[in-house]
């Protein structure tokens, strides 16, 4: 009903957003671009898209041939300006997305900061100078022009079916996507058929590539010296916790019956008293949470009863056509030195 009642302000917002966008397309305002490919993952809605899964699928795909770095913003670190991940850093310093790209890739650089062109310039300085720079949640970052623009929409709650904000969940008007060089269609079913592949296509209403994916829970959850296989801990007694956008699948690819499910805001920043009430309800059981969770509460709750369950992006279908744009792009540019 308050989103409703606030529909003024979405015409309002969708019409702020529509002059900076014409702004940056006229050059009115400028972009800035730079020497090297650049590829942007980001989407029209706020958060809940699958953007680190991307993220991380594009660093496999591509840091075994090139040097990679990631550039985020660092929603809710503790730092300002550019950070680069060094030994010492954490969730705090870094934010949580990018402290888990730096636990799980140690061979990329990991950047953070606001400014993204001030991020790219610093990065390029560096003595480690990479070739292929990503930038996590940046489609509407304009001040930077990235060569390749990848625009996630999530499978159920489409940009098409979406409205602006406060009404809606859509930070700019579906005009955006144009500026798209693909479009990939996540958490779909794996059982989605190429009928309603066409029928969301049709919906979409835009000749640009578009790709489907799904989300691939690991078979596994881990603590920091333990695994544990899924289908042991499933009718295990346990807390689920997740301070994510959407976590109804998660919630529900583990669920058991006596379980206690605990939900706060995306990147919620835990409380010393909301730690212990966790402990306090906890109990002896495990705690399972999401990986993007796990790099905010790791050393605050009992390592033994604290696990995470990853998860990966999977292309239900032409993966190879996506991966080949990908490459493609990027050999466009003069990089003749492969790791």
């Amino acid at each position: 009903m308050l989103r409703k009642i606030l529909f003024p302000f979405a015409i309002l917002y969708g019409w702020i957003t529509q002059i900076r966008n014409f702004l940056y397309d006229t050059g009115l305002l400028k972009s800035y671009t730079f020497d090297l490919p650049i590829i942007a993952v980001g989407n029209l809605s706020v958060g809940g898209t699958g953007k680190t899964p991307q993220i991380e699928y594009l660093i496999r795909l591509l840091s075994n041939q090139y040097k990679v770095a990631t550039l985020s913003r660092g929603y809710k670190r503790q730092s300002r300006g550019f950070v680069l991940a060094h030994k010492q850093s954490d969730a705090l310093t870094l934010g949580d997305e990018p402290f888990q790209f730096y636990q799980k890739f140690p061979n990329i650089q990991v950047a953070v900061d606001a400014n993204r062109k001030n991020g790219i310039a610093q990065l390029l300085l560096q003595n480690e100078r990479p070739q292929i720079i990503l930038l996590d949640d940046a489609f509407q970052h304009r001040r930077v022009k990235a060569g390749f623009y990848i625009l996630l929409t999530a499978y159920g709650d489409l940009y098409c079916d979406d409205w602006m904000l406060p009404t809606g969940n859509l930070r700019e008007n579906r005009r955006g996507s144009k500026r798209a060089d693909l479009i990939v269609v996540t958490k779909c079913p794996k059982s989605i058929s190429e009928a309603e592949q066409q029928k969301i296509k049709m919906r979409l209403g835009t000749n640009q590539p578009i790709f489907f994916s799904s989300i691939d829970y690991d078979e596994s959850v881990y603590s920091q010296s333990t695994t544990i296989k899924v289908s042991e801990i499933r009718t295990t007694a346990k807390v689920l916790l997740a301070g994510i956008a959407k976590p109804q699948t998660f919630f529900n690819h583990l669920k058991s019956e006596n379980d206690i499910t605990m939900t706060f805001s995306d990147h919620h920043s835990f409380t010393p008293m909301e730690i212990e009430a966790i402990k306090s309800q906890t109990g002896n059981r495990f705690i399972i949470t999401t990986e993007k969770d796990y790099m905010r509460l790791n050393g605050r709750l009992p390592a033994s009863q604290l696990y995470y369950l990853p998860i990966k992006t999977s292309f239900i279908t032409q993966r190879k056509n996506f991966d080949q744009a990908i490459l493609a792009f990027v050999e466009t540019y003069q990089t003749d030195f492969k790791n």
